[in-house]
């Protein structure tokens, strides 16, 4: 059920920001109004409604904290233009009479199949116990797969790319298509802190002693090293250059396979470093590199034209904002 609860999400969020309802007729409840999109309101409430669902589902990433109070600065200085952004796509796609019921049809038996659901009615529970209605479900994806149809009918179908273009950049950029050097490492910890200096030392000779007399590296960690390396049996794994604490790479990139480095003081204790595997750097050769340059170009160019879209889109529209800062977030 994880797959799904994951998968379901991420669709979801595909029309997460669904359009604000009509203008408010003179017998409902009058609330107050955020923002005026053309013949569209964004209304305080349903401003509060999305703004806590984004918001949870950037908590759910868990992401570090720095990286998390970006990301949330972020998020509240552009929320307000996204969903007017949002609304303004869905106004155009209707103009332009998208119909999006097919597609919408191919991928819910597509999501039924890699999450081996039997019916709608097993899509609908699973929906369901995300604590979304499954018609609003429904609605919101039906709703950012129309707002993807503007942007591929006026944006992305535009977009040509050239073979002289991916190539130059192929050429331009090789440290992007380079394969690092990567490193399979055994290695035997002894820890220092809280240990006098001469049982470190003692334990390092114990060690150096053993695998003098032919016992092997594995042998040696699982007896004498401390963990993790202990019950690795020396096992260190894999990495790829830059990834090693300076201290620990700097050494190995000298060795060959099956040699070892002298003892290491790093941090908290002392590392022996064995060299298991290496395989060089290397360069990708263009065609393996080029679905992968064409992608990027790609997106770039999409990136810049979905800008100049919006922007116009935007300049051509009737847009008011009534409250810049609906929840007072500062």
């Amino acid at each position: 059920m994880k797959k799904t609860q994951k998968i379901l999400a991420v669709l979801a969020g595909i029309g997460l920001l669904a359009a604000a309802a009509p203008a408010v007729r003179a017998q409902e409840v009058v609330e107050e109004i955020v923002a005026v999109v053309n013949d569209d309101v964004i209304t305080l409430s349903e401003y509060r409604s999305q703004w806590e669902i984004t918001k949870a589902q950037l908590q759910a990433q868990q992401l570090p904290q720095e990286q998390y109070d970006q990301q949330f600065a972020l998020l509240k200085k552009e929320f307000l233009n996204s969903m007017i952004t949002e609304i303004l796509l869905l106004q155009k796609a209707k103009e332009l009479g998208l119909n999006v019921q097919e597609q919408i049809k191919g991928m819910i038996e597509k999501i039924k199949q890699e999450n081996n659901l039997a019916s709608d009615a097993d899509l609908r529970r699973a929906v369901e116990q995300q604590g979304i209605p499954y018609e609003m479900w429904l609605k919101q994806y039906e709703e950012g797969m129309m707002r993807q149809g503007v942007l591929y009918t006026e944006v992305e179908r535009s977009i040509v790319l050239g073979d002289s273009e991916v190539v130059q950049y192929y050429k331009k950029n090789p440290a992007e298509f380079t394969v690092p050097t990567e490193y399979k490492l055994n290695a035997i910890y002894i820890a220092g802190e809280n240990r006098p200096s001469e049982e470190v030392e003692r334990l390092k000779a114990a060690v150096d002693a053993k695998l003098q007399a032919g016992a092997s590296f594995a042998d040696t960690a699982a007896e004498l090293s401390d963990q993790p390396m202990k019950d690795a049996k020396g096992d260190l794994g894999t990495f790829k250059a830059g990834e090693l604490e300076t201290a620990l790479e700097a050494p190995v990139e000298r060795l060959k396979p099956g040699d070892k480095t002298g003892w290491i003081n790093n941090k908290n204790g002392w590392y022996l470093l064995q060299l298991v595997e290496k395989k060089d750097s290397f360069l990708r050769n263009f065609e393996d590199a080029r679905k992968e340059v064409e992608e990027k170009l790609f997106n770039e160019k999409r990136n810049a034209k979905t800008e100049v879209y919006v922007k116009t889109l935007r300049e051509k529209s009737y847009v008011k904002i009534l409250k810049p800062d609906p929840l007072g977030l500062g």
